[in-house]
């Protein structure tokens, strides 16, 4: 399946929308029930790029949305701008097909050059397919939380898997780069 990524756009929400309604409804790496529509969408898109956040688009060679990436705030302390968290969406079609490595790779190429130094990977339901891309491109298992959420019908746990970008923990940060002007 070919594909290629390019930066998103506006005009991808809809497709966006779309997958994940399905992962909300059908998967675990999402904790909520009632999928988002359209417009709140769009303002949690606005929210990520507004802050120059990647947000990364995977479309085939008709221009069909096969899933998305992006990375945002971990949270909202001034003293977390050196980390950011991925998140990762496919259609169902393209799963298993080397969609999610390409966007994760993509995404902490980004990242990097921005000048983040960490990326985390809060992996909803312990899925063992994320956990096994994470692992791919260097991430490392840093813990795991027990039943903190339930979903169809079951009790989830959430994998919490981490790894440096550029220089990590080894340097100071470059305050004059982006992270560093966040806040």
């Amino acid at each position: 399946m070919p594909f290629t990524l390019r930066d998103a756009t506006p005009a991808d929400l809809p497709a966006i929308t779309e997958i994940y309604r399905d992962s909300v409804l059908n998967g675990t790496a999402s904790y909520e029930i009632t999928p988002p529509d359209q417009a709140e969408m769009q303002a949690r898109f606005a929210a990520i790029v507004d802050k120059r956040y990647p947000y990364i688009a995977a479309v085939d060679t008709d221009g069909t949305l096969l899933g998305y990436a992006y990375a945002s705030a971990f949270r909202t302390r001034p003293a977390y701008r050196w980390l950011v968290e991925d998140s990762i969406y496919l259609a169902p079609e393209a799963r298993g097909r080397g969609l999610g490595k390409a966007l994760l790779r993509d995404l902490i190429e980004r990242c990097t050059v921005l000048g983040f130094r960490q990326m985390a990977a809060v992996i909803g339901g312990a899925s063992p397919a994320s956990c096994a891309l994470h692992a791919g491109l260097g991430f490392e298992m840093v813990g795991t939380m027990k039943g903190t959420g339930f979903k169809h019908g079951r009790w989830l746990d959430t994998v919490f898997m981490q790894r440096a970008l550029g220089d990590g923990t080894t340097s100071e940060p470059d305050a004059g780069s982006y992270p560093g002007s966040l806040f």
